[in-house]
């Protein structure tokens, strides 16, 4: 990621049918460091997000709350919205699927080359179709006659329906995956997905009887059928960028698609579609592929899995209000590796937050503010040379972390960045500056001088993870080397753990 080269990232798009979720917000945030990151390396960067709006099971719940699918849509979509605010997102586009102006052309686009191709064929046929995944699943996909995510038998159902001829492209996807041209974050995640292309991709179903499923696209030329999931929430990636437009319209796409590294950043089950279908889709189109997936694991809450029915949902609007946007931030980045499960426990997240943020950072910048504030009228860098110590642990903490952000290590990045927070920290408690600078003043302004040289690079380093706090520390500790700031407050201590 150090390149010049332009950067691409996205998140899947959130199905409405619901409200936004912690997993998303997880999703979301890792997304947003990576851009951060990119634009932080001066690299043209573009990132896109979105809500999937189509669907039956969507139409059914619009139904049942009496209102009509797309109000059901620009209500929740808009919830989803809400999240770059409160979690400080700089996505630079959102994408709908009900947009018929921005994305519907793409993906009527791409259906008509899969049909010009001879990729797409009207077949009759039996399947078991789960309706929570609305996904059709093969016995290998089930476990004991299962779903494994909505653990029910999924319903038989025999109807003609077009299919996208992905075998013919398994060979290809298998070599893409093998060569690490097509790049899964982490490999244990590639290895999942090379086990199911080693056994060979199938064809799939790529439209559904529109008596049966209405909301949705209509299949170009054949009104009595609309469009699967497939072709209309994959193409968001590239209908975004004005893929099926004029070329006028496509600038974004030439730039953000052929000639840039591009990113998906996705949860793990739905890995295949991403790593399966949509590179044969790219194939068949003669589209380039994305450089890498990177996929993350699932969220619990308290050691269960998130249900509405154990009423255990996390709502990261209701953590940012109580916690605050970088406190939930720096939470999932820290605690969660990379590709892995991992829990939202209550009482974690409060123990991270008072020991790592208010008693942590938050407590180092008051006191040197506060020290430098006190014993100096004014703040002079001139011919200021920082100490061996802490240019050594600049320039090592710099090179680790960007080592580990480029191997898309998101918490072992931000734990190597907080480790500046352990140094600063043991040098304030060996040297004792609040009572060097009655006994030797200028010993005590050497230290904090270096302290404040320091800070003010973590709060540069930080920007990606934790933007907000980042912009406060440059606002406490003065972005001009002369001058300070007005204290206030990073993390209020929580009154009770």
């Amino acid at each position: 990621m150090n390149s010049k080269r332009p950067f691409y990232v996205t998140t899947s798009i959130a199905y409405v049918n619901g409200n936004p979720h912690v997993g998303f917000a997880m999703e979301s945030i890792q997304a947003d460091v990576l851009a951060r990151w990119a634009r932080k390396k001066n690299r043209p960067t573009y990132f896109l997000t979105g809500t999937d709006e189509h669907g039956s099971k969507l139409a059914k719940t619009a139904q049942e709350k009496n209102i009509s699918p797309q109000s059901l849509c620009d209500q929740n979509s808009a919830e989803f919205q809400k999240l770059k605010e409160s979690l400080a997102l700089s996505y630079d586009d959102f994408i709908r699927t009900t947009d018929q102006k921005k994305h519907w052309p793409g993906v009527q686009a791409m259906w008509k080359i899969l049909l010009e191709n001879g990729d797409l064929e009207k077949r009759t046929y039996t399947a078991q179709y789960c309706t929570g995944c609305e996904t059709f699943l093969t016995e290998k996909d089930l476990i004991d006659g299962m779903c494994p995510f909505h653990k029910r038998a999924p319903d038989t159902v025999s109807e003609e329906n077009y299919f996208f001829k992905l075998s013919k492209y398994s060979p290809q996807i298998l070599e893409l995956l093998q060569s690490n041209i097509l790049q899964i974050i982490p490999d244990f995640r590639k290895n999942e997905i090379l086990k199911i292309a080693e056994e060979g991709l199938t064809d799939i179903s790529f439209s559904r009887p529109s008596e049966k499923v209405s909301w949705g696209i209509p299949v170009p030329g054949d009104p009595s059928q609309t469009m699967y999931v497939w072709c209309d929430a994959l193409v968001n990636y590239i209908s975004a960028l004005g893929y099926g437009k004029t070329p006028g319209e496509k600038k974004l796409f030439e730039k953000f698609w052929n000639t840039a590294e591009v990113v998906h950043v996705i949860g793990k089950d739905i890995l295949r579609f991403h790593a399966g279908i949509w590179i044969g889709m790219l194939l068949s189109a003669g589209i380039k592929i994305p450089n890498k997936i990177f996929v993350h694991g699932f969220l619990t809450s308290e050691g269960e899995k998130m249900s509405k029915s154990l009423g255990n949902v996390v709502d990261p609007f209701g953590e940012v209000e109580k916690y605050g946007t970088d406190a939930l931030r720096y939470f999932l980045l820290r605690e969660v590796p990379v590709g892995r499960d991992a829990d939202f426990s209550r009482q974690r997240f409060e123990e991270i937050y008072q020991s790592h943020l208010a008693n942590g950072l938050g407590n180092l910048v008051s006191r040197v503010f506060t020290l430098c504030q006190r014993n100096f009228q004014e703040i002079s860098f001139i011919n200021f040379v920082p100490r061996d110590d802490f240019e050594e642990i600049r320039i090592k903490t710099e090179k680790i972390v960007s080592e580990k952000m480029e191997k898309f290590s998101l918490h072992e990045a931000v734990q190597e960045l907080f480790s500046v927070v352990d140094f600063c920290d043991k040098r304030m408690d060996e040297e004792k500056p609040w009572i060097s600078v009655k006994e030797n003043p200028k010993k005590a302004q050497n230290l904090l001088y270096n302290l404040l040289y320091l800070l003010r690079w973590f709060s540069e380093e930080l920007e990606p993870f934790l933007p907000i706090t980042a912009e406060k520390m440059r606002s406490i500790l003065g972005k001009q080397k002369e001058t300070l700031g007005t204290l206030e407050m990073l993390f209020p201590r929580l009154e009770k753990l």
